[in-house]
């Protein structure tokens, strides 16, 4: 029996493909012609190609500096990716070992610790937002990197473990039971045989920890009082004021803030594909 398609079928299948690639990179293209247009408002017409390219919006938001004459968005942009990657690191690294116990071990209250885990996701950040703001002002870490990214790792950690443990649930128990016989400890089973394993799947944690942080807006907008200190976002929204927006330079920064986070999906992408399904099946 014949199963290829017939003609009119890739056609109509392709013309609808093309008609959706269409309508999700419109906007993109918007972005992108307001970054290269020199006006700092919305240009008319509906054709998201520029009429002049400039770079100017580019070179205002890259090269800017404070009152000192320092390279503004410089720091700025180390203050996002030490505050990205403290985060991902204490997500991962506490979620490893949390995952794997919860995982692995019966014990006593083990359930109700996974519950608990769940009930921490359907709240916001910002619902904890005046209790954080008063611990990290009495520990003096108010307007520093480091109590920000604190802050991010408390909502990092309970996500980051519920997904390695569905993780570890998949990776045969067999395993380490033979290392285990072969004379290796719990430590070394753990750390040599089923974190290799996991690979995967901490990567994707890894990089959803990354981008929450990276991303993340109103803790950071009222937890960071001081301009060298704002991360990328809070550097974003100085673009928007009460009375007008500057949407060239807004525009540039989102593309600029955008490109790491699209790097890394470049090159975690085979890492990707395969921790989004670890868990999937169970066995």
């Amino acid at each position: 029996m014949n199963r290829n398609p017939s003609f009119w079928t890739l056609i109509w299948t392709h013309a609808v493909l093309v008609l959706a690639a269409i309508v999700v990179l419109y906007p993109v293209l918007w972005v992108l012609k307001l970054a290269v247009t020199p006006a700092q408002s919305f240009a008319a017409g509906i054709s998201p190609f520029p009429d002049v390219v400039s770079f100017e919006n580019f070179a205002a938001v890259l090269g800017s500096t404070d009152k000192t004459g320092a390279w503004l968005f410089g720091r700025q942009l180390f203050n996002s990716v030490v505050v990205a990657v403290i985060t991902s690191v204490i997500g991962v690294v506490l979620a490893c070992t949390a995952g794997y116990a919860l995982s692995r071990w019966g014990f006593p209250g083990r359930d109700e610790a996974l519950g608990l885990l769940l009930v921490t996701q359907m709240f916001p950040g910002v619902v904890m937002l005046i209790p954080l703001y008063i611990l990290l002002d009495t520990l003096g870490l108010l307007d520093a990197l480091t109590g920000l990214a604190l802050v991010y790792a408390t909502t990092a950690v309970p996500f980051c473990a519920w997904n390695l443990k569905s993780t570890f649930d998949t990776i045969p128990r067999e395993l380490e039971e033979a290392a285990l016989l072969d004379g290796a400890t719990r430590w070394k089973t753990f750390t040599l045989v089923i974190l290799p394993l996991a690979r995967p799947a901490i990567a994707v944690t890894a990089l959803f920890s990354f981008m929450t942080a990276w991303n993340e807006f109103i803790l950071a907008a009222t937890l960071l009082g001081s301009e060298r200190a704002y991360t990328l976002p809070v550097v974003l929204q100085s673009y928007v004021g009460d009375y007008g927006t500057e949407w060239g330079l807004f525009s540039a920064g989102a593309i600029v803030v955008s490109l790491p986070v699209m790097l890394l999906f470049y090159v975690l992408q085979r890492h990707l594909v395969e921790g989004l399904v670890a868990g999937s099946v169970k066995g």
